[in-house]
């Protein structure tokens, strides 16, 4: 192993705070952000010369057994096919091949287990899409897993928490945002710390440098064949990291920022994977597809928010109904509020304001792309559309889709989109 040479922490950290404070806006109609937080998200790299880097004779041994590696135990679990290898970086520049398809299939088989309704609008991309495709959402839903869920991300060599780079990270995040946890304070800096080293993770996407996890192997090969901007994928973290602060929104357009950081950069990512004119149309469209399936997401998911103490609806519109913070935490007995049928009326009018502006992306994709968005936006709005119908009940069961109405609903899209569009 090379030797481990750190960089004193605050050193490094001192880097980040350089710029004017200019006003900063994510998404068309989200509200200004913090451009030095964003500098501090934004800074944060993996260097060779900040970790324990891979020898070269264990580089050959993993390029000897790559043949060997799969993705499956014996138990059916999934396997990281590089998980003996101790050491967050490789020394050596070039990654074999052999390795890399070992990396995208652990992200294919992530997707095929974990994306539910997502996998079947991807698995009919062509090859190197749908693979992209998988990678991306592997780190997507990494990120979400460490931020919500009690999945815990390893990144060797480092202390966790404890480590004098996240807690400097998480002192200056905390400074930035004036903001205090809304999590138990041990799993808010334990979650933090992750998130900080996944984000020195995606940067080596985007230097000299490959992770050793399979998910950043086959991101930066996605990333390098079709360009990628970083400003999306840290986004994508920042948005994790903001729900580990922030359980309440006062208005729409504070929403808005969070929906674009969480959702809208995934259709901005997907695009660049789709293929389509570089136009700036298809990016306002691409930020709508997101708006749209966040929004659906927010209103399916009352009921299960507010037994986390979460409340997404923006308060602001809440209070033009009636509606209090306890009548939100009240469950089912907010069915019987007067302002609430209402509300979700209101609300669903907006969404579909965004689904109808989402659908205009689709002509602006390569035929045989189509099929993959389209039946995303066709399953959220059939959910939509029974949410409407309820009158907002999303708490007597979870508003899904059966699998026959999935296998109707694609088969209809496909079939448009595949063979009837021009």
């Amino acid at each position: 192993m090379s030797s481990n040479v750190n960089r004193n922490s605050s050193e490094v950290f001192d880097e980040f705070i350089l710029i004017e404070d200019e006003p900063a806006r994510k998404g068309e109609e989200g509200t200004t952000v913090n451009p030095r937080l964003e500098q501090l998200r934004a800074a944060v790299v993996l260097t060779k010369e900040a970790v324990r880097a891979a020898s070269i004779t264990a580089l050959e041994l993993a390029t000897e057994s790559a043949h060997f590696m799969g993705v499956v135990g014996n138990a059916g679990e999934l396997v990281n096919p590089f998980e003996h290898i101790q050491a967050p970086v490789w020394e050596e520049e070039e990654v074999p091949a052999d390795m890399i398809e070992a990396a995208y299939a652990y992200c294919e088989e992530l997707t095929r287990r974990e994306a539910g309704n997502f996998y079947h609008s991807f698995k009919y991309l062509p090859e190197e899409q749908r693979r992209a495709i998988c990678a991306y959402y592997a780190f997507c839903r990494r990120a979400d897993d460490i931020a919500d869920g009690d999945y815990v991300d390893i990144f060797p060599g480092s202390l966790g928490p404890n480590d004098p780079e996240a807690i400097t990270y998480r002192r200056k995040l905390e400074e930035l945002a004036a903001a205090k946890p809304v999590v138990e304070r041990t799993e808010y800096e334990d979650k933090l710390a992750q998130l900080f080293f996944f984000r020195k993770k995606l940067s080596t996407a985007y230097n000299s440098m490959s992770s050793t996890d399979p998910i950043f192997m086959a991101l930066k090969h996605t990333i390098s064949n079709f360009g990628i901007p970083r400003e999306y994928m840290d986004d994508m973290i920042s948005g994790m990291e903001d729900d580990l602060y922030t359980n309440r929104y006062a208005n729409f357009e504070e929403l808005y920022s969070y929906c674009y950081r969480v959702a809208s950069t995934v259709g901005l990512v997907c695009i660049n994977i789709y293929g389509h004119d570089a136009t700036a149309a298809a990016r306002e469209f691409a930020e709508a597809w997101g708006i749209f399936m966040q929004l659906t997401n927010i209103i399916r998911d009352v009921q299960e928010d507010t037994e986390r103490n979460r409340i997404y609806l923006p308060l602001e519109d809440l209070e033009r109904f009636g509606l209090s913070e306890e009548d939100m935490m009240s469950g089912r007995e907010l069915l019987k509020h007067p302002g609430w049928k209402p509300f979700v009326t209101e609300y669903c009018e907006r969404i579909k304001a965004y689904r109808d502006k989402a659908y205009k992306l689709l002509p602006l994709l390569p035929k045989q792309s189509r099929y993959s968005p389209a039946a995303m936006m066709a399953f959220y709005s059939s959910i939509l559309r029974r949410i409407e119908k309820s009158g907002g009940d999303v708490f007597t069961e979870r508003v899904k889709l059966s699998k026959a109405e999935k296998l109707t609903l694609a088969a209809g899209v496909y079939l448009k989109h595949r063979f009837l569009s021009f």
